[in-house]
């Protein structure tokens, strides 16, 4: 795919970098130190588009890890049961201590029969890769992959530095293209580069522009395009924002704590991929109130392959609240700690 997208990036680079820069200096005595700025600018730019672009297409989208995954006797079980309540039985049991909150549209547990595997939150079945993909977005034929939790980030920027190389070759192109039809530029091969990069540049202005306004605000949401047209269902309902955390944590979500990295396709984003914190106003029946690293489920928590709770340590802050955590006794009578809850987190 690369390979194939490189005389796509070459031509407008040639174009502008050669033609229009000779054409500039030689016909309109521009200061050679504006030409010099021009230059590294568009190089700047030139530069972080193509590692964008790279980093989107050679990240390898991330798969459930294996605690996801059924065994050996359950999938034997699973095969044995006839789709139903005694199916749903079967996934219960195998997702009892894993932090999944969501569910299908009729509240079964959300099982991918190609991979076998219960999904994880956010996680959806690619049909083109053949794989489940962790918070998937979409599928992008433009990069020739699959765009999720791993190299969301990168797709991001891609159409960020995509979008500000097409402006500023499209505004420092505008005057030449005002000249060519008003017969005010010699008749040299160099005249059609430059109609040619102010349309093509200007096209995808507005493609692009629109794609990534569009993204922008999935991420103040703090959704995935999947989840804006079918809203994801959790134990007590739909809940079209039940993983909107504010903008500021939405953006740290998919950006990261470190804002020096914001701007750079380096890895950033919070979390595994596997969970995530959820801001739901509705209490979860099924589960006891604990908060983030209290885990109630079991007397042993050794036991668990899987920490059974909802957040990932380097998330858990996300969520912090200036109310203070009330606290409940669970079983004051045999001398138990007790348990903290808070009425605002669905875990």
């Amino acid at each position: 795919m690369f390979l194939r997208i490189t005389p796509f990036l070459s031509l407008p680079y040639s174009s502008w970098g050669i033609s229009l820069c000779v054409f500039a200096y030689y016909n309109d005595n521009y200061v050679f130190l504006i030409l010099v700025v021009c230059l590294i600018a568009y190089h700047l730019l030139f530069a972080m588009f193509v590692w964008s672009y790279w980093k989107t297409i050679f990240t390898l989208p991330m798969n459930p890890s294996k605690e996801f995954h059924l065994s050996y006797a359950e999938k034997e079980l699973l095969e044995r049961e006839p789709r139903g309540e005694a199916h749903q039985e079967v996934l219960r049991r195998a997702a009892k201590d894993l932090p999944i909150y969501t569910r299908t549209m009729s509240g079964a547990i959300r099982y991918c029969d190609r991979c076998q595997l219960i999904k994880p939150d956010r996680c959806h079945h690619c049909s083109v890769c053949d794989k489940c993909i962790l918070k998937m977005d979409h599928h992008c034929p433009w990069v020739n992959n699959c765009v999720g939790f791993s190299n969301y980030k990168f797709f991001l920027l891609f159409l960020a530095y995509s979008l500000l190389y097409c402006l500023f070759i499209a505004a420092t192109d505008l005057q030449y293209f005002i000249k060519f039809w008003t017969n005010g530029l010699p008749d040299t091969q160099a005249k059609f580069h430059i109609m040619f990069l102010f349309f093509a540049a200007a096209m995808f202005s507005v493609s692009l522009s629109s794609l990534f306004g569009y993204h922008c605000w999935l991420v103040s949401k703090n959704k995935s395009t999947l989840e804006a047209f079918r809203s994801p269902v959790f134990r007590h309902g739909t809940d079209k924002n039940g993983f909107s955390l504010g903008f500021s944590k939405n953006m740290r979500q998919v950006f990261g704590d470190e804002k020096k990295y914001w701007l750079l396709p380096i890895f950033s984003s919070l979390g595994d991929g596997c969970s995530f914190p959820t801001c739901l106003v509705n209490q979860d029946p099924e589960q006891p109130s604990t908060p983030a690293g209290l885990n109630s489920t079991s007397k042993n928590p050794e036991n668990h392959p899987f920490p059974a709770k909802p957040l990932r340590e380097s998330q858990s802050h996300l969520l912090t609240d200036s109310r203070s955590w009330t606290e409940s006794s669970a079983n004051p009578g045999k001398g138990k700690a007790d348990l903290i809850s808070n009425p605002n987190l669905d875990t």
